[in-house]
């Protein structure tokens, strides 16, 4: 028969996982759907009981997000506009009841190449926190999700936080994603942009986009031909498909051609570039 626990410790969590593989629920917005019609035969560790795991705190130098925080928690909370970007992608994760119960940890550990969160959250230099028999590790989001539905994290070990450093008190940030229609829905492509202004132009820019790899990507020529350009409604302009060639490898599916895909990517960055210039906020962008 399967089993079902959910402890109310990281300790106890922690000495279950070492003692048998278990799959780990966070909110199961990933796990039942996929299971529909199927006897559910998994053994479960249900998380959402640990105390401490869930909620976003300013620790002075960056803000910490417990693993089991909602989406819905994200949106409602009082975060600066460096984290405007990752609001703006937590309404597109599913509609309002997946929000209230779908975890940003879940989002991360299900790495599929659409994951919504993850795109904001590479342009916010997040860094993950994992907890295991030999005490607690970080690194950098880009070394955690490794390829589709593929992470770093170990069988024993339990994903447990996020850290966001601290930015420009006047950093701004967005997110634009393009689907067949106007919510509910898996990506075409998405972008996500980080800007830190310097007097009037860009002092530093930090740029990913998702659906468009195995991977969510920053884009490194797009962020380095940004620095120094004038921060305006032209910002843009600056940018070319060139600026993404080598840092996206799309895919041909049933969303898009992968030559759609890459345009696309590149028009997304354009816009919400130019919006953040023009001092605007992104938007969910639909299919023509």
């Amino acid at each position: 028969m399967a089993q079902y626990v959910r402890p109310e410790s990281l300790e106890e969590a922690l000495a279950l996982l070492a003692d048998a593989p278990l799959t780990i629920l966070a909110g199961g917005t990933d796990y039942y759907p996929a299971r529909v019609g199927k006897p559910l035969d998994d053994d479960l560790l249900d998380i959402t009981g640990i105390d401490g795991l869930r909620g976003i705190s300013d620790g002075g130098d960056g803000w910490r997000i417990g693993a089991t925080t909602t989406w819905t928690d994200v949106i409602e909370a009082d975060l600066p506009p460096l984290f405007d970007g990752l609001k703006l992608a937590a309404r597109e994760v599913g509609g309002v009841q997946i929000q209230n119960v779908g975890t940003l940890a879940g989002n991360l550990c299900n790495a599929s190449p659409a994951a919504d969160g993850v795109p904001p959250l590479l342009s916010l230099d997040a860094e993950v926190e994992l907890a295991g028999p030999d005490g607690a590790r970080r690194l950098p989001l880009g070394e955690f999700v490794l390829g589709n539905r593929e992470t770093a994290r170990q069988a024993d070990e339990l994903l447990t936080a996020l850290h966001i450093p601290k930015a420009a008190d006047d950093a701004v940030s967005s997110f634009l994603k393009l689907g067949a229609r106007k919510y509910l829905v898996i990506s075409i492509a998405m972008v996500a942009v980080v800007i830190e202004p310097a007097d009037g132009a860009v002092g530093s820019a930090r740029v990913a986009v998702g659906s468009c790899s195995a991977v969510a990507q920053r884009l490194p020529d797009v962020e380095a031909a940004l620095k120094g350009q004038p921060l305006d409604a032209s910002l843009g302009q600056q940018i070319t498909q060139d600026h993404l060639t080598g840092a996206i490898s799309p895919i041909s599916d049933v969303r898009g051609s992968a030559d759609y895909r890459f345009d696309v990517a590149a028009t997304l960055v354009r816009r919400a570039l130019g919006a953040l210039g023009a001092g605007g906020q992104g938007q969910l962008e639909t299919a023509a």
